[in-house]
């Protein structure tokens, strides 16, 4: 295959932020560090930094990361380079990027469904919220998934790491957040374990 899975060395949120200053299209920081964004401190180690866009304009990712190499992964996540200019087909949504051949891998960099101005879930198009409100922004400016958005992802399988996030997430939730992300989870497990406390005021 010619890709290391195993070797990462994550890009810092202020090396991304300068990188996608230069994306057309919306871009955030995903995954645990946007829950770190979110709740203002560290919570825990990270072995990646995941990086959203919308699919309407992923193929500009090429031009912000020009020069490095991004691996596309195609289900059931077998990586493959992504040419420059190829459209990704809509199962993909996952891709690795590195500086070059002999660099650690830096960013992971996933791509989202929209309508209009929503956001869409890829699991379900019926999970859906307007983009503003589901990208947010730190006080420098820089944007993330709003937590409830990601800890809808992280409800699917949660590991451990998920568990700590849903924890330290859930006080800054606000009630229309916590009633959304409610929803979305009943429609994919209702005996979901997160459920009963997402009910508690």
């Amino acid at each position: 295959m010619g890709a290391d899975l195993s070797r990462w060395e994550p890009a810092s949120v202020e090396e991304v932020a300068a990188a996608f200053a230069r994306h057309p299209g919306p871009w955030w920081v995903a995954g645990g560090v946007a829950i770190e964004l979110a709740v203002g401190r560290p919570i825990r180690d990270h072995a990646d930094i995941d990086i959203g866009v919308l699919r309407t304009d992923h193929v500009a990712a090429h031009a912000v990361l020009l020069g490095w190499e991004l691996w596309a992964a195609d289900p059931p996540g077998t990586l493959r380079p992504w040419v420059c200019g190829e459209v990704l087909p809509r199962e993909v949504h996952d891709v690795w990027c590195r500086p070059n051949a002999a660099a650690l891998w830096r960013i992971q960099l996933m791509i989202d469904e929209s309508d209009g101005m929503d956001w869409v879930s890829r699991r379900d198009p019926g999970v859906r919220l307007p983009l503003g409100l589901a990208v947010r922004h730190t006080a420098v400016g820089i944007p993330y998934l709003a937590p409830q958005v990601q800890l809808y992802y992280k409800a699917g399988s949660p590991r451990p790491k998920d568990l700590i996030d849903f924890d330290t997430a859930l006080p800054v939730l606000g009630l229309p957040e916590r009633n959304w992300l409610r929803a979305a989870i009943e429609r994919q497990d209702p005996g979901h374990g997160w459920l009963e406390r997402l009910r508690q005021r």
